[in-house]
């Protein structure tokens, strides 16, 4: 009882100091952040100059800038035009200069929302083909580790209740056999 109370003393003398919480992310994290950064800044240094310019005209006719600019050019275009600001002669009565204008800058600033799109695609088809092959290489890891601990339960003769479903789970999944499959299951 002494010993029990000798120890309570000694607890209740020394402070208590929270556990060190992390830093922040686990290094492998942060050197795969890292990664992708310079992948993804060194995809954009590659990128062609016609590249380049779409998604500098894709970014600002995306702003709130560009949709000033049109409020103030079409109102003013507009306001002069019907007579309703003779600061100056009118020069587009029936508005087919603005109509013209309008359109074909429709033209072009879908032009270049496409070719913005397509490069956006295809960096979603590289990040989407990694992940399968990070997937591919976990679920092979994994199949490795079910086998790896099956073999040790087995020789230790331990009956657990997934015993049913390992063999199952020790098999390699066959990603062209899972596509046929979502195929096959889409078609019908």
């Amino acid at each position: 009882m002494a010993i029990q109370t000798d120890r309570n003393l000694r607890r209740a003398s020394k402070p208590t100091f929270p556990p060190p919480q992390p830093s922040g992310v686990a290094p492998a994290l942060e050197r795969n952040i890292r990664t992708l950064q310079e992948r993804r800044s060194h995809e954009e240094r590659q990128a062609s100059l016609q590249e380049r310019v779409a998604e500098a005209i894709t970014r600002f006719t995306g702003s709130m800038a560009f949709v000033f600019l049109h409020v103030v050019l079409f109102g003013f275009w507009t306001l002069v035009n019907s007579g309703l600001l003779p600061i100056l002669p009118k020069w587009d009565e029936s508005f087919v200069i603005l109509g013209t204008s309008a359109s074909v800058e429709a033209i072009f600033l879908s032009t270049f929302v496409l070719i913005s799109q397509n490069r956006m695609a295809a960096a979603a088809d590289k990040r989407a083909d990694l992940d399968l092959h990070i997937s591919l290489l976990a679920e092979h890891e994994v199949t490795k580790l079910v086998t790896m601990v099956s073999a040790i339960t087995d020789h230790l003769g331990i009956e657990t209740e997934a015993d049913d479903e390992v063999d199952e789970l020790r098999q390699d999944v066959a990603p062209d056999a899972v596509l046929d499959e979502i195929e096959r299951n889409d078609r019908s």
